[in-house]
């Protein structure tokens, strides 16, 4: 009988079964358990020559090949509790090149059986740590820094499969998530894993917790209220991490009178105009077709009722470079063009001053619809809301889906609102590169409208010079 010893994570299992399976050990040779260590095991069990060649076969040879979808189920079935689940993946591996290669489909099949049942209930729980994790606002009492801690209780090892989401969800804060089994860091760059800790080094009590209760109590739809059914998804074993259910009982004795107001303040989201996926991603000319016949159609929000037409963004669908603005002007609205009016003819200035060649960028906006008000013959701009910049944003979000490009410029708050999610001061976000979910190579700068109604011919003349050094400094960065 071989003992092999697991540190813990599927890495680790599935370095050594690529192994076994290599020398053709059969499960009932093998006895899996856990080990304590995370390190010294692989190391001391495969440390010759001939492991080492093993260990570099990739699990898609041409003597073995494994369905991709075992691989990313088996992952998290890994973390289920269970100590016989890596013999069970191992059961599943072996036989699944030895002759049963379509052994996923046999539902009744007690190894398969019992491989679904683990995999539904390790993803439910990391579906409900998505949706259960609390940070609280923490301070350094030496360097004054803010950071966020949580401490959670998950019934399963998910904290290394559910960990990447909030390190992409809050990528611009510093945080921790405790839980007993294990811990994950986030510094704004990298993830880091440690042992868990006991619940007592995340009691600390801060301001966050009354906002977040003012912020729940604020979003509470009284339209959609079970309770059979909220049981369910919220069992009490959740409660007592969870700030909000200390409203609870107030929010549902106050319901019938919040329901009209309710539905009297929701902003609709422009995702139900959107167009379905390609079945053919490759095609992005379809794609994007498809996407700006549908924006004509939005009505999200208000804007969409005195404007003329949905301004939708143009350019190469290969563009390394992409610019976003704030909405569309009054001769934008007219032409069914981004970047025509005053403020396009400086952008175009600025950008042939940066080096750039406009017919090689895409140009787009936060909001496709021209929000404005009458004064006299004219139709003077009004700066979007933040409900409607967040309604329109699913179509910017299916752009970037499609262009995918290198540099990413916005221009005005409104603009990096959208694309950063949150709130900003221009002169704060000036001069450095962002990270988003698009690109590293976010760059905010100044709007060329916000120029245009600068008061001074002198103010015009530097704020202009910084933004083509803005340009400048993206592309050459970029």
């Amino acid at each position: 009988m071989i003992r092999a010893e697991i540190s813990g994570t599927f890495e680790s299992w599935r370095t050594q079964a690529r192994s076994y399976l290599f020398d053709e050990v059969k499960p009932q040779l093998i006895d899996w358990a856990d080990s304590n260590d995370d390190q010294g095991t692989l190391l001391e069990l495969f440390q010759t020559t001939e492991h080492q060649n093993k260990l570099s076969q990739p699990v898609h040879s041409s003597t073995h090949r494994v369905p991709v979808e075992f691989i990313q189920r088996a992952e998290i079935v890994s973390a289920h509790r269970d100590t016989g689940r890596w013999a069970l993946l191992y059961r599943m591996l072996w036989r699944l090149t030895h002759g049963e290669a379509h052994l996923l489909d046999m539902s009744i099949d007690p190894d398969v059986s019992l491989f679904d049942s683990y995999f539904r209930l390790v993803r439910r729980d990391m579906h409900k740590m998505k949706a259960f994790v609390r940070f609280k606002e923490m301070k350094d009492p030496k360097s004054g820094e803010i950071y966020y801690t949580a401490w959670y209780r998950p019934d399963y090892n998910i904290v290394r499969l559910v960990a990447p989401f909030f390190a992409r969800r809050f990528a611009s804060m510093k945080w921790s998530i405790l839980t007993e089994d294990q811990s994950a860091y986030w510094d704004t760059v990298q993830l880091t894993y440690t042992a868990g800790v006991p619940r007592s080094r995340a009691e600390t009590q801060d301001q966050t917790e009354s906002l977040w209760k003012t912020y729940y109590s604020s979003i509470f739809n009284p339209a959609r209220i079970k309770l059979r059914a909220m049981s369910k998804e919220l069992p009490k074993r959740y409660w007592a991490t969870l700030p909000e259910t200390e409203v609870i009982r107030e929010l549902l004795r106050d319901s019938p009178a919040r329901l009209q107001d309710f539905y009297h303040r929701q902003t609709p989201s422009a995702e139900r105009w959107l167009p379905p996926p390609s079945k053919s991603p490759q095609d992005k000319q379809s794609q994007w077709n498809d996407l700006r016949k549908a924006a004509q159609l939005c009505q999200a929000c208000g804007i969409c009722e005195n404007a003329t037409q949905a301004v939708f963004g143009e350019g190469p669908l290969d563009a390394k470079i992409v610019i976003i603005g704030e909405q569309p002007g009054d001769q934008e609205d007219r032409k069914g063009r981004p970047f025509m009016g005053p403020a396009g003819q400086l952008l175009d200035q600025a950008l042939m001053e940066a080096g750039i060649d406009r017919s090689q960028i895409y140009l787009t906006n936060a909001v496709k619809h021209f929000k404005w008000k009458p004064q006299g013959k004219l139709r003077l701009h009004q700066r979007p809301s933040s409900g409607e910049i967040s309604a329109c944003k699913p179509w910017f979000l299916r752009e970037m889906q499609i262009i995918r490009p290198e540099i990413l410029i916005c221009l005005g708050a409104s603009a990096a609102q959208s694309v950063l999610g949150k709130q900003i001061k221009l002169a704060d976000a000036r001069g450095q590169a962002w990270k988003t979910q698009w690109t590293d190579q976010t760059w905010v700068t100044i709007h060329p409208s916000a120029i245009l109604r600068t008061s001074t011919p002198d103010t015009q003349a530097q704020e202009y010079e910084r933004l083509v050094q803005d340009l400048k400094s993206a592309v050459a960065l970029g």
